[in-house]
């Protein structure tokens, strides 16, 4: 009886120990699955990454792509005189920038090489350096020496009247930049309502508010607006420069016209 629940004892430990060992093999095996799919998740989130890079590369356009993409989404009907809006105010502008640096002068040397033509040769001397001298100081000053023999109030007159005929050509189409600073973003906002109108079309033949045919026909009506802008901001710069430039010659011109007075009290000529 002994030896019967020994060996029952026995066999019941032994079945327990192989359910244990089948358990831990189970669990290990489930383990070693885990860790392969955790691995093979782990390359591919890698190779996703990888490629997502070289994807990227190959959607990503340049800024001139992507520009000119948005130029014919706008459409050429409105796209186009805004574009040659542009084209005007750079000409101008260029056109403003070669003169007003023609125009510029050292007025101190200038002044310096007038005295000195005054204490050799006197009225004609002087007025030969202001005719090889270029810009609009030296043709004040020329036209002020043409009325040397009249006093020093016409001189001083001429030198101002004149001074005036010269600030005229310098602010030479400044108005017309600054048209195309107003006309440009008024043509993009026209644009912005006309197409807004033909998005509410589009919408009633639809009969159905779709995100869609309310956010692409907005997208394509804005954009007028949006490169109308752009062009104003650019001619707009450039104005604020060309102005300044302006302002910079005039006041050197109203200094150099003040000692070119002196000059002329100073060596007697105009009395």
């Amino acid at each position: 009886m002994k030896k019967l629940i020994a060996t029952l004892f026995a066999g019941a430990a032994l079945l327990f120990g192989s359910a244990l060992m089948a358990q831990d093999a189970a669990v290990a095996t489930e383990a070693a699955q885990t860790d392969t799919t955790v691995v093979a998740e782990e390359q591919t989130e890698e190779t996703a990454l990888a490629v997502a890079p070289a994807e990227e590369k190959v959607v990503r356009k340049s800024f001139h792509q992507a520009l000119k993409e948005k130029f014919i989404q706008g459409g050429a009907g409105w796209m186009t005189p805004i574009l040659l809006v542009l084209i005007l105010g750079l000409a101008l502008v260029f056109e403003r920038i070669i003169y007003l640096n023609m125009a510029q002068t050292n007025t101190e040397k200038l002044l310096q090489q007038v005295e000195e033509a005054l204490q050799k040769g006197g009225i004609p001397a002087a007025k030969e350096v202001c005719r090889n001298t270029r810009g609009p100081v030296a043709s004040i000053f020329y036209q002020g020496l043409e009325r040397a023999d009249e006093g020093v109030d016409m001189i001083e007159k001429s030198v101002t009247a004149y001074g005036g005929v010269q600030l005229g050509r310098l602010e030479k189409n400044l108005s017309w930049i600054a048209f195309v600073i107003a006309i440009a973003p008024m043509l993009g906002f026209l644009g912005t309502v006309v197409g807004m109108v033909q998005a509410f079309d589009d919408i009633e033949a639809a009969g159905d508010i779709s995100p869609t045919v309310v956010a692409g026909g907005m997208k394509v009506a804005l954009l007028t607006t949006v490169f109308g802008l752009i062009v104003a901001i650019i001619i707009q710069t450039f104005y604020n420069y060309l102005s300044s430039k302006v302002d910079a010659i005039v006041n050197k011109m109203e200094d150099a016209s003040i000692s070119f007075m002196d000059l002329i009290v100073k060596y007697n000529h105009g009395k």
